[in-house]
Order: C-alpha cells, then sequence, then structure tokens
C-alpha cells in the first residue's frame, strides 16, 4: 500500500478535517527544521503532503529520498518545493485550492490591535490595571497597501467599512486597480511618508525581498504601524527591530518572520510595540478543510493515475 506522510500538523487536524479512509497515512504534528531528520522522518514514503513552506524541500531533500513519487502542497504556489529538482526525479507536484479572506482578516485585526492597544490593555488588566493607554481612531486614518492584488484588495473591502483613506504602490500597479478598489495611486516614497497603518500585500520573490528597508521605515510618521501577513523577508528584519527598539515609529503587527517558527529568543518577542502571531493569516477551519479534503483528492486521483491540480 502507499505509504503517505501529512507534514506539520500542529493542531492535529489532518485526519478529522477530511476521509484519509483506506490510506496509510503517517501524521507528524511536530516541526523538524534540520534536513538531514526530515530525510531520515521521509525515507519510507512515496507521498508526502506539505503545509505550504513549513517543511523546506530544496533539492537535497527530494535527491534522498528514494520513494518520492509525491508531493501534494497546499495552494498552488510553494517557493519552498524545488519543482526543476522534483522534475528530474519525476515526482509529480500537486496543490490545492484555499480561501482568500482569512489572511486580509488577520490584517484587518492586527491594525485594531494596534490602533487600540488590545493586547497590552487585555494583559494589564488581568494585572489589576485599568486604562492605560489612549488609542487612535480609524476613522479617516491612512491605509497604505503596499500591494493591490487579491488580498490586498479584500483588506480593502475592510478597511473602507471603517472610513479609512486608501493609499497603494506596488512595481505594476496602475491607476484603474487603484481606482476600482477604492485607493488612490502613489509612489512609495508617499505611501511611508503619509500612511498612519501600511499592510504589505506582495508575493516573496527576489524583487520583494528586502524590499522594505530602513530608509522606507526611516520616512514613517513616528505614530505609524506597520503590518505584515505576507512573508517575512519582504521587510529588513533587522531594520525594523532597530526602528521597534527606537520607537522611530508606532508600533508593528507581524504574523510572518524570516524563520519560522520564530526562536524563542529572538528580542522581537521582547517588545511591547509589536504585535505577534504565529502565521495564523490562513489558520482558520475553512481553509484547513479546503487544505486537507483536496490533498486527499490529490492523492487519490494520483493512485488513481490521474493526478488533478498539477504545478507545473
Amino acid at each position: 500500500m502507499t505509504k503517505i506522510a501529512i507534514m506539520d500538523d500542529y493542531q492535529g487536524v489532518a485526519l478529522s478535517a477530511a476521509d484519509w479512509s483506506g490510506l496509510d497515512v503517517t501524521v507528524f504534528r511536530d516541526h523538524q527544521a534540520d534536513q538531514s531528520r526530515v530525510i531520515e522522518r521521509l525515507k519510507p514514503f512515496e507521498v508526502v503532503c506539505l503545509m505550504r513552506e513549513r517543511t523546506a524541500f530544496p533539492k537535497s531533500v527530494i535527491e534522498a529520498l528514494p520513494n518520492l513519487k509525491l508531493i501534494v502542497t497546499t495552494g498552488m504556489r510553494n517557493a519552498s518545493i524545488d519543482m526543476d529538482a522534483a522534475r528530474e526525479r519525476n515526482v509529480v507536484v500537486t496543490g490545492t485550492r484555499g480561501s482568500s479572506t482569512p489572511t486580509p482578516e488577520l490584517a484587518m485585526g492586527l491594525i485594531l490591535s494596534l490602533a487600540r492597544s488590545i493586547p497590552q490593555e487585555g494583559r494589564r488588566m488581568r494585572r489589576g490595571e485599568w486604562q492605560t493607554t489612549i488609542g487612535k481612531s480609524l476613522n479617516g486614518a491612512t491605509l497604505g497597501l503596499l500591494g493591490l492584488g487579491k488580498l490586498g484588495q479584500q483588506l480593502a473591502v475592510y478597511a473602507r467599512a471603517f472610513n479609512m483613506n486608501l493609499i497603494a504602490w506596488s512595481q505594476n500597479l496602475t491607476e484603474e486597480t487603484c481606482k476600482d478598489h477604492g485607493a488612490k495611486l502613489v509612489d512609495k516614497d508617499t505611501l511611508f511618508r503619509e500612511s498612519d497603518f501600511i499592510s504589505v500585500h506582495l508575493v516573496l520573490s527576489d524583487r520583494t525581498r528586502g524590499l522594505v528597508g530602513g530608509d522606507d521605515l526611516a520616512k514613517m510618521k513616528a505614530t505609524a504601524c506597520i503590518v505584515n501577513t505576507s512573508r517575512g523577508p519582504i521587510i529588513d528584519e533587522e531594520a525594523l527591530l532597530s526602528a521597534l527598539q527606537a520607537r522611530s515609529i508606532g508600533g508593528a503587527g507581524l504574523d510572518v518572520y524570516g524563520v519560522e517558527p520564530l526562536p524563542a529568543d529572538h528580542p522581537i518577542r521582547t517588545l511591547d510595540n509589536a504585535i505577534l502571531t504565529p502565521h495564523l493569516g490562513y489558520v482558520t477551519e475553512d481553509t484547513l478543510d479546503i487544505f486537507y479534503r483536496e490533498s486527499v483528492e490529490c492523492v487519490r486521483s494520483w493512485i488513481a493515475g490521474n493526478p488533478v491540480r498539477v504545478i507545473s
């Protein structure tokens, strides 16, 4: 029988979210970053089901798994898989659909948390304190959207409900797209200078890695906050840490990091002007149901000789 591994099921929901009956499935709930241990763990398996960009699958891992024939990833894009190496080994890579609303919802939650110091006030209330901060109103505030694709567009819908002013920039963004979604197209400098809140909605690539650097953060208002629910390396982590430590910006709401899980001793964990969540953007019941149901579909279709949603 085909041996199937499910990786990084942190919440332990993979088997209950979908019908894996009749399949030989092993679930690994812990994250393993060491490549040699990943290889040792996965050597017996023909099929590996990955949660997108949790366990890396570079060439060195793919080449060291003699039985590997199918990789199933959640989502239809996974930058942590070496697609060339998979093709060279004749390993089929397939994917699943997802949902475009949970991540912008979390981004809006981080904006609200930054504006009203919700986590800080909650912690202080448990210590017996009362009303220690003064909040900022979102009504009339300017939200700068760094990227106005599907997720940025969804956040724009939520922001308009709070009567926020919207400005946007990315390398290929057009005035027409901005107009369609109630935003004003500006240049990058203007976005950083005028925004009260900035939210990042870009795909990580060679041209977006480190796109937000120290010079950009230095242009922000001292009260302005930046939110990142996209990918950690889009923002220069050291520059952001320095800005937060110096309190030269109002704060940051972060769901993504250069290394995940975020190391327990990372200095950003100690800063009260950084609101942190552990890459929860896509972690909702409906999204995980889609991920695992369609992962099963990918496995069964491949076993039947008719793979679906093949990623080329």
